[in-house]
């Protein structure tokens, strides 16, 4: 596929795009799939096993603790873990899961025993203590209202869990999101996918967790499920509630990025209004849907990775 080159600076203009977009059949996953950066699999999970090592190590702690969702990035990242041949703890924390999402965790669960001395398994269902918080709450006429707040806290309850478990065990919490997810649009529950300490698959595209996933051998079973979060009871995947796929955001990452980069050396600002109305007139409908999804989830859930404000006194 050609290179798609959707805009740049005119010589002497600050701000003024021009679309240059060639003719590229196939559908749209295809026009907006992110160019490969041609990774070199061996070499990069070679580098992420040497990090996890380096800052166990540096962190006076005992072992990796995470959880095993049944999803591609817990998959990847407690295979990394494992693969270090240090204390690995994998766990499995259903609330009201469905059956098929446990049987996928439970089957790399297994599949890391059986290949690795270093694991260790614990599983922790935490319907009932889910439930029993949600009895605790003040009542509520209409318990829809609650909806996201109790997607939310199935999330957290999680988080709770493996901290209680990774202190017991001197065990670092390893979150599992990757670089569109966790530097994109923020797609995860604030103190819970993003309390973490460390963050191995951070700089990976999603494409390229797959990738590696590949190479690395984790189940068929994982690489053929589309990804989701598990909180929803109609099963809705991640691309169902973002409205576009991991294929689209990665291109759209990589062109915002790009934009941000030329702007701010021609001394604009992101929010510039001129420049971004240009930015995102160079695009045809799809492709401006797209990055429009993608900037309003951007920017809408920034706070997420900022620290809490400190008010002056």
């Amino acid at each position: 596929m050609e290179t798609l080159k959707i805009w740049e600076i005119q010589p002497g203009e600050k701000n003024v795009f021009q679309q240059n977009i060639w003719t590229i059949k196939d559908d749209i996953r295809q026009i907006l799939s992110l160019t490969s950066r041609n990774l070199d699999y061996k070499e990069v999970s070679g580098k992420l096993i040497s990090q996890l090592k380096t800052y166990l190590l540096d962190s006076k702690q005992s072992g990796f603790i995470l959880w095993v969702s049944g999803w591609i990035d817990s998959a990847l990242v407690s295979t990394l873990c494992a693969l270090t041949w240090e204390k690995t703890i994998v766990m499995d924390l259903p609330i009201h899961q469905r059956q098929d999402e446990v049987s996928r965790a439970s089957e790399h669960m297994d599949w890391l025993q059986q290949n690795f001395s270093n694991v260790e398994r614990y599983s922790i269902d935490l319907t009932e203590t889910f439930e029993t918080f949600k009895k605790a709450l003040p009542e509520i006429s209409d318990e829809t209202l609650r909806y996201m707040a109790y997607v939310n806290t199935r999330s957290r309850l999680r988080a709770v869990s493996l901290y209680a478990i990774g202190n017991e065990k001197n065990a670092l919490v390893v979150g599992t999101g990757n670089k569109v997810e966790d530097y994109g649009i923020w797609f995860f529950t604030k103190y819970w996918d993003g309390a973490v300490d460390i963050s191995p698959i951070g700089n990976l595209y999603k494409s390229e967790v797959y990738e590696m996933a590949r190479f690395l051998w984790v189940n068929e079973s994982i690489l053929q499920a589309r990804p989701t979060d598990g909180l929803h009871p109609d099963g809705a995947t991640d691309e169902d509630q973002i409205g576009a796929t991991y294929d689209e955001l990665e291109w759209a990452m990589e062109k915002h990025d790009e934009f941000i980069g030329i702007i701010t050396s021609n001394g604009l600002f992101w929010n510039d209004e001129n420049a971004t109305k240009n930015f995102l007139n160079t695009f045809s409908w799809r492709e401006k849907e797209v990055m429009n999804i993608y900037l309003s989830r951007h920017f809408a859930n920034r706070h997420k990775m900022q620290m809490p404000k400190i008010f002056e006194i």
